[in-house]
């Protein structure tokens, strides 16, 4: 039985979610399920018990059947959101990853898609240039994949209705 961390109390939900950031030239790879209109950077839900980086490797294995080195943390965010009626507070730690050089997804021109237990995934490389176009949450990933700091960054991010319109 695996135990996700994240737990909801009334119309609230806490999540720990470990987060791959993975570039291909000036390309960064995004995440979406089929049923949402929106991108986010590929990762997923810790379990208890188990390390940022495992959990990272694990997603990564299981969505891309892909493995991946786990270089650095690069952000710690607290990132508040409403999503589907509901409050929620995540707490991501983002993670730059690599993938084998002669990894297949590296060479996808075209949206692919993974799995998520029941849930289809489309993966797609993005050029680094157009993600202020790009209808990615949370909205300050739109400006910071430009320029990763050299050292881990704390966060404290809200997306207000504002931000999160179609660019």
């Amino acid at each position: 039985m695996r135990h996700m961390i994240t737990f909801d109390r009334d119309n609230i939900r806490f999540t720990n979610r470990i987060v791959g950031i993975a570039y291909d030239g000036d390309r960064v790879l995004l995440h979406r399920a089929v049923t949402d209109d929106f991108w986010a950077m590929p990762g997923g839900r810790a379990e208890l018990l188990e390390t940022a980086a495992e959990t990272l490797r694990r997603e990564m294995g299981e969505e891309m059947n892909e493995t991946v080195e786990v270089e650095r943390l690069v952000w710690i965010a607290e990132n508040f959101f409403e999503f589907n009626g509901r409050a929620h507070h995540e707490i991501g730690f983002y993670f730059l990853m690599h993938l084998p050089d002669n990894s297949p997804v590296r060479q996808k021109a075209e949206p692919f898609y993974g799995q998520e237990g029941d849930l289809r995934i489309i993966f797609e490389w993005f050029p680094v240039e157009t993600l202020e176009q790009v209808y990615l949450f949370p909205t300050f990933l739109r400006t910071g994949l430009k320029n990763l700091p050299a050292s881990t960054v704390h966060i404290v991010h809200r997306d207000s209705k504002e931000e999160s319109a179609h660019p």
